[in-house]
């Protein structure tokens, strides 16, 4: 007799055949020839493929939140840190971004490094609506930089799509437009760098413009 099917069977699945199909491409009854069942087995757990997103969210977080964490010294880098760990976990999964983005988590288990992370703001001397500003603004920073990050390469290690070589932009663009001829190089290459440099603007403009008086 075959084993009982939970939850937990159906979103490993689904998060190990996302680098297989894309999130166009994870469809229920895809994962249900996987788990060798009948779609109809599925809806016991998750009602559409909305709901089955939003544990695979929130699956993908708690694996992040498993992770070796270390003692930040202060607010910038444990914003920093924050950052560079969810772009982490989510270059780990084709279409990891698009997944991540929209859904609702579908528990609190969050909420601890959240209050570890707001707290190192108060305590720096933010109020709490400034700290809760600057992390929602970073937290979106780094999920939109992903999502066209992974529109160039779904993985890390893949070529990128031929649409995306900066050589082919520059001459589909023309002489007529330099600056935007070559700002495909600037676009397309180099995300380790880039993610790096609009991360050290994000924590500026916050010091700046959020940050505590003095």
């Amino acid at each position: 007799m075959a084993p009982k099917l939970d939850r937990t069977q159906v979103v490993d699945t689904a998060l190990r055949l996302l680098n297989e199909t894309g999130l166009d491409g994870l469809t229920l009854r895809r994962i249900a020839t996987e788990l060798d069942v009948r779609a109809p087995a599925l809806y016991w757990h998750f009602a559409n493929k909305q709901e089955l997103l939003d544990e695979m969210a929130t699956e993908m977080l708690r694996r992040m939140s498993a992770g070796p964490a270390g003692v930040p010294a202060d607010w910038r880098e444990a914003l920093a840190a924050t950052c560079r760990t969810l772009r982490g976990s989510l270059l780990g999964y084709r279409d990891g971004a698009k997944v991540f983005s929209g859904t609702r988590l579908t528990d609190h288990g969050h909420s601890a490094g959240q209050e570890l992370l707001l707290r190192m703001f108060t305590d720096a001397g933010f109020e709490l609506a400034d700290a809760v500003q600057a992390f929602f603004t970073a937290y979106a920073y780094t999920i939109g930089f992903v999502i066209e990050e992974q529109a160039v390469r779904p993985l890390p290690g893949e070529e990128p799509a031929p649409a995306y070589d900066p050589a082919v932009r520059a001459e589909r663009i023309g002489p007529d437009r330099p600056r935007a001829a070559a700002a495909s190089r600037e676009l397309f290459t180099g995300y380790e760098q880039r993610f790096e440099r609009g991360l050290t603007i994000l924590l500026a403009g916050v010091a700046a413009v959020r940050g505590p008086a003095g």
